[in-house]
């Protein structure tokens, strides 16, 4: 029987704060900050934790069946492949995440003040099924889109765009090129966390057929993208806080930037690693620089 601890263990707590990067930084360039609407605030940020939780015990299902979870991957142990968790209890938890998830995303829409229209609700029904088929479909099947390379695409996609601008336009209809910027920053240093990852699993991921985009780059090249990354991100959201000061007249925004510091210390890390396992501390760095960008961001947008 598995424990508690175990499915606490497996929901990834640590992965949490960057899934709720992009909500702040959409909160932030919404009308009032969705002051007007608190509990709609709060369904958003619930269902993204249970869309989080859902891909983490999808990813922990899905790379436990095919393997490539096992002992020579450097990471985490995972729920699965430890057997504390087992293949069976794992699909159970992830048929209920999944139908929490949609279940919280109905009360989100539901509630939602900009989208009380058929087409807008429609719109974001369709999107939140997109988003549980997205996070189960990463490694479980046999056509899991992480296994062929996509997985980074995917990231910036609903890391970005999709939780900046999806958030921001449940409370207004009207786009900025804000929101543009803003989805290119997160969705790019969200990107960069899952190619660390990847960097840090390469031989083992290779030798499980499992064809990430590290992979198919190799390692040098890896870096190289991961560096773009990280110049893609720092200079969006360079713009984004100068557009911001721009129009309140307000140059605290400006304090946002400093999490860019940690992204350029890290960056030069990078540089210097030579063993994947040296990757793995790294991972936490770039995700919580992110989350304390938008933290900062939306704590100061109004200022």
């Amino acid at each position: 029987m598995s424990t508690i601890s175990a499915w606490i263990n497996a929901a990834r707590p640590r992965t949490l704060p960057l899934s709720l990067a992009g909500i702040f930084v959409g909160l932030s360039l919404s009308n009032a900050q969705g002051s007007a609407a608190p509990l709609t605030v709060i369904a958003c940020l619930f269902t993204t934790i249970c869309f989080q939780i859902l891909s983490n015990l999808a990813n922990d299902l899905g790379d436990g069946m095919k393997g490539t979870d096992n002992a020579e991957r450097i990471g985490p142990t995972r729920a699965v492949q430890s057997g504390e968790i087992s293949i069976r209890q794992m699909r159970i938890g992830v048929m209920v995440l999944g139908m929490l998830s949609l279940f919280s995303a109905g009360l989100l829409i539901y509630a939602a003040p900009a989208i009380q229209t058929a087409s807008g609700m429609l719109f974001y029904t369709l999107l939140a099924v997109l988003c549980v088929i997205a996070a189960i479909t990463y490694t479980v099947g046999k056509k899991a889109y992480g296994y062929h390379g996509f997985g980074d695409v995917m990231v910036f996609l609903f890391f970005g765009v999709v939780a900046v601008s999806g958030t921001k336009h449940l409370f207004g209809s009207t786009f900025s090129t804000n929101e543009l910027f803003g989805a290119l920053a997160i969705g790019a240093w969200s990107t960069m966390v899952l190619n660390l990852n990847n960097m840090r699993d390469i031989e083992n991921d290779e030798k499980s057929g499992k064809r990430t985009l590290v992979v198919r780059l190799g390692a040098v090249h890896a870096k190289r993208y991961h560096y773009f990354l990280a110049m893609l991100g720092c200079s969006a959201w360079g713009i984004l806080l100068y557009q911001i000061s721009a129009e309140t007249q307000s140059y605290l925004i400006a304090l946002a930037g400093l999490p860019m510091l940690f992204i350029a210390r890290h960056v030069r890390r990078v540089v210097s690693i030579q063993e994947a396992k040296a990757f793995d501390p790294e991972l936490k760095k770039v995700a919580l620089s992110t989350f304390l960008a938008s933290v900062l961001c939306y704590a100061l947008r109004f200022i």
